[in-house]
């Protein structure tokens, strides 16, 4: 794959994951319908672990729910490892 295609498609999806959790600390906020927690992880799952993990401090949510404190980071290192192996030894 093309790794300029794969670079733009993380930060897209880094930039959407950010947003995501942005827009749905403001619509806890004010009381409105919310994101599903299952798409905030879904998101994260896809490639925008970095993004999510980033909205959970710079936005303060979700930091009481122990799953998206422990979960995020898991997803973003377990990444992280994946794309080490598939860099070093071409898996």
């Amino acid at each position: 794959m093309n790794q300029e295609l794969i670079t733009s498609y993380l930060i897209m999806i880094n930039a959407f994951g950010l947003a995501i959790m942005g827009i749905d600390k403001k619509r806890a906020i004010q009381h409105q319908w919310r994101i599903p927690e299952k798409t905030l992880f879904l998101t994260s799952i896809l490639g925008g672990s970095a993004g999510t993990l980033a909205g959970i401090y710079l936005f303060r949510h979700k930091t009481k729910h122990w799953y998206f404190v422990l979960g995020m980071p898991a997803i973003l290192i377990i990444q992280l490892v994946i794309a080490w192996l598939i860099c070093t030894k071409g898996i």
